[in-house]
């Protein structure tokens, strides 16, 4: 399942908790697809807290607690790492992850917690959501094949990698523009991971994270290409080093949102760096009195492609970042016009 799905899985069951209504939700996928990543986004976006519990880090009793004596009895003590309404507040997600790594003694442990919110006397707070992801056993990392009674707790989504919601997630995330522009691309490279050659560093949303990081650390030369290639790996990183060294025949990004003339590029790699840069500068003025103009500015250039889909890939972008103002420029209608047979709705 695409991300922008999960996230609107994880966003409903999360405000379902109060309703009666949760089911703890499975996460699956490879390493570097962003499946903790979108646990946090939604936790952030209602401003309530993650408690991040590593299984694969823990024994039995870190869950369970430890037994001590009281008067004639047994009574046990709860790990305060546990969701607790006063400590933690009343609502937040209750995150289990790297759950696949985790020791079979570990998982059971946790079979009664995710089904019944409960550990002996201890009670997980109504407010709270579980959720939980892993990686798959062909995945080539430190995983046990998930015990039927825990996988009959969950209910199971596979997160998939996919181009057009990475980029929203970069835009919003101010990911540097040359990343995006050769993943545009280049798109068969936002993910590329084969276990059966287990590499160290490859190509994967997280990775080109790192790669933004790189980019923002080092200015040229060997230690910006090693860099890149320690994140996302020597054939990956070699693509985008090129490709940034031929940036310098773009044409004048500031001439085309003054409305200014400004030649569009006959090379392909250049066309999509022309896109990435026009849609973060219309990210940067969206807020300001200047937005209309420079959107209209964009739309006229992205009228000029020789292939209109490219025109169309850029508008689009635009469009989540800057959400429905763009509809209210008045050189959008003439560009639909002129692309009305290749428009894509979604």
């Amino acid at each position: 399942m695409r991300p922008a799905h999960i996230l609107a899985v994880l966003e409903r069951e999360f405000t379902s908790t109060l309703e009666g209504h949760h089911t703890p939700v499975m996460l699956w996928g490879p390493p570097g697809v962003g499946k903790s990543q979108m646990v946090i986004e939604v936790a952030n976006k209602h401003d309530k807290p993650v408690i991040d519990i590593r299984l694969s880090q823990m024994e039995p009793t870190d869950l369970r607690g430890i037994p001590f004596r009281s008067d004639q009895g047994v009574e046990w003590a709860v790990p305060v790492i546990l969701p607790d309404a006063e400590r933690h507040g009343p609502e937040g997600i209750l995150f289990l992850d790297e759950i696949t790594s985790a020791a079979p003694t570990v998982s059971a442990a946790a079979y009664q917690l995710i089904l019944d919110r409960r550990l002996g006397e201890y009670q997980v707070p109504d407010g709270w959501a579980i959720f939980a992801a892993g990686n798959r056993q062909g995945d080539r990392g430190v995983t046990y094949a998930m015990p039927a009674p825990l996988a009959n707790r969950f209910s199971h989504f596979e997160v998939d990698t996919h181009l057009d919601d990475w980029v929203a997630w970069a835009y919003a995330h101010q990911i540097d523009e040359r990343v995006i522009a050769f993943l545009r691309f280049r798109p068969e490279l936002l993910f590329d991971f084969d276990p059966a050659h287990n590499p160290v560093a490859f190509p994967s949303p997280r990775s080109w994270e790192f790669a933004h990081r790189a980019l923002q650390k080092f200015t040229g030369g060997n230690l910006l290409l090693e860099s890149i290639q320690a994140c996302v790996g020597p054939a990956a990183g070699i693509e985008l080093n090129a490709f940034i060294d031929n940036l310098d025949n773009l044409p004048d990004i500031d001439a085309i949102v003054q409305g200014e003339e400004a030649s569009v590029p006959k090379e392909t790699d250049l066309q999509y760096a022309v896109a990435a840069a026009l849609v973060g500068r219309a990210i940067r003025v969206k807020d300001n009195g200047q937005s209309q103009e420079v959107f209209g500015h964009i739309l006229d250039y992205a009228g000029r492609f020789p292939q209109r889909e490219m025109g169309v890939m850029l508008v689009s972008d635009m469009h989540r970042a800057v959400g429905q103002p763009l509809f209210e420029v008045p050189q959008f209608t003439n560009w639909a016009k002129k692309i009305a047979d290749v428009m894509l709705f979604e």
